[in-house]
């Protein structure tokens, strides 16, 4: 199957991907749905985060009917191969097709949420479909706490139905999602002159994915794993110089590389090292067992860590909680409560760790947080929190879901209905309308916030037509 450019879709979906869009670097993108309003003479609206909202009047048969919102995030996550050369706030996305899946070369595609964007444009670009007024709304910085979304104005927000273009699956739709919260914390770090023998260790080889729908999946965290082998090799006179690792709070992190001296020879540590990744691999053999971790000597480096430094930051990220944390005990099979430490980075004076906690409940964010803080605390350290957002609560009864579920129903497709771990920005429409009407609709892809992502075409297709209907039967 072929990108076929002639479908306005799929036009779209390929000029954004012309366009970088990471999170806190959406104005280009912002930018370009601006003038694609003022080019169709439609109304629109800019906030100070570039968040923007386009109105589309209602067709002649449709104008007494309720206002509709559509919306979705221009924001998509920057994760990328280790050996590609690519810089996502100045490149173009380099996308292929293979066995019917949309991918690109070496990096993430931005399928989240890219589809839910280039439908809406082709919404809006489409004068022949029949459709109640329409409110589409374009939010921002989405997978780094839902924070365009946040920005938003009560009064900007007209209908009191919507379809949330961030639920992908083609047969599914979301009815629920978690509530979460983002911290840093930074541990203060010390240097000293160094004269010892210098080493880089890598992690690689680990899945990675979402941090919400694969948390209970048992993968490896590849901060998490390098602090294991670090701690098992404290007593080899460790020094850290560097601990630097993953790239998004919100997807698990797939690798990391750790610069450290040591008095001890290589063939002394590599000897440490082997039981440690003989460990770590039968750990994760049914989960995760393309890990890997290699050792090599590097140039000296004149700084390194005082060891009091090196204990402060390794203790941390080896004790603190990560992953899984508790199941919901009302819906089978849905994770209650988890936490994701997505980034390392290691600065001039303090290492950083980032993460994502998610949970509906406050009282496990709360939890979880003021264990982080504590442990912090511990080792030299403060935790400073950068943002949160609302869960969106079931309700029983949703006049959309009934609609898509007939609409499903005469092509023979049976309704999922999903309650997710994942964030979406669904809790802050419910937050400033508590009788908001929500559906969340989508194509199938895979492999979400990291290279491997890939769309199914075909989905793609037959969910845009989906789409179509629900909007001429609204």
């Amino acid at each position: 199957m072929e990108f076929d450019l002639s479908k306005k879709h799929c036009f779209y979906f390929n000029e954004i991907s012309k366009i970088p869009h990471g999170s806190r670097n959406e104005s280009r993108i912002a930018d370009y749905i601006v003038e694609f309003a003022k080019e169709h003479n439609l109304a629109y609206k800019r906030d100070d985060v570039d968040n923007v909202i386009i109105f589309k009047e209602a067709s002649k048969s449709k104008e007494n009917d309720e206002a509709l919102i559509l919306q979705a995030h221009i924001d998509m996550v920057c994760e990328k191969n280790n050996d590609v050369e690519f810089d996502f706030e100045k490149d173009s996305l380099n996308l292929y097709v293979e066995d019917g899946y949309l991918k690109a070369k070496g990096t993430t595609l931005g399928a989240d949420d890219g589809t839910g964007v280039s439908y809406m444009l082709a919404i809006l670009d489409d004068d022949s479909l029949v459709h109640p007024k329409l409110e589409c709304i374009f939010t921002t910085m989405e997978e780094i706490g839902l924070l365009g979304a946040a920005n938003l104005k009560k009064e900007d927000i007209i209908a009191s139905r919507m379809i949330n273009l961030d639920g992908g699956g083609e047969v599914n739709t979301c009815i629920s999602s978690s509530g979460g919260r983002r911290c840093v914390v930074s541990i203060s770090t010390a240097y000293e002159a160094n004269s010892l023998n210098c080493y880089r260790l890598a992690i690689s080889g680990l899945k990675g994915g979402h941090s919400g729908g694969l948390i209970s999946k048992n993968r490896g965290n590849s901060n998490v794993l390098a602090s294991k082998i670090l701690n098992g090799l404290k007593d080899h006179d460790l020094h850290l110089i560097s601990f630097n690792g993953g790239l998004k709070e919100n997807a698990i992190p797939r690798e990391a590389v750790i610069e450290f001296s040591s008095s001890f020879s290589l063939d002394d540590l590599n000897l440490a090292l082997e039981p440690l990744k003989c460990g770590i691999l039968e750990m994760l053999n049914e989960s995760d067992n393309g890990f890997d971790v290699k050792l090599e000597p590097i140039a000296m480096i004149d700084k390194a860590m005082t060891i009091e430094s090196t204990n402060n930051v390794i203790n941390f990220i080896y004790l603190s909680p990560n992953g899984f944390i508790a199941p919901s005990m009302a819906i089978e099979g849905l994770t209650l409560a988890s936490l994701n430490m997505g980034v390392v980075r290691t600065f001039e004076d303090k290492v950083n760790c980032y993460f994502a906690i998610r949970s509906p409940l406050l009282g496990y964010k709360d939890d979880i947080y003021n264990k982080i803080a504590l442990l912090a605390s511990i080792c030299n350290g403060t935790i400073k929190k950068d943002a949160d957002y609302p869960g969106w609560p079931y309700k029983e009864k949703s006049k959309l879901r009934e609609l898509l579920t007939s609409i499903l129903k005469e092509k023979g497709i049976e309704l999922k209905c999903q309650a997710i771990h994942g964030g979406l920005e669904c809790g802050h429409f419910v937050a400033m309308n508590p009788d908001m009407d929500i559906i969340t609709y989508g194509p199938k892809s895979f492999n979400a916030h990291t290279p491997d992502e890939m769309l199914d075409l075909a989905s793609f297709d037959r969910s845009f037509e989906v789409l179509k209907q629900i909007i001429r039967k609204c």
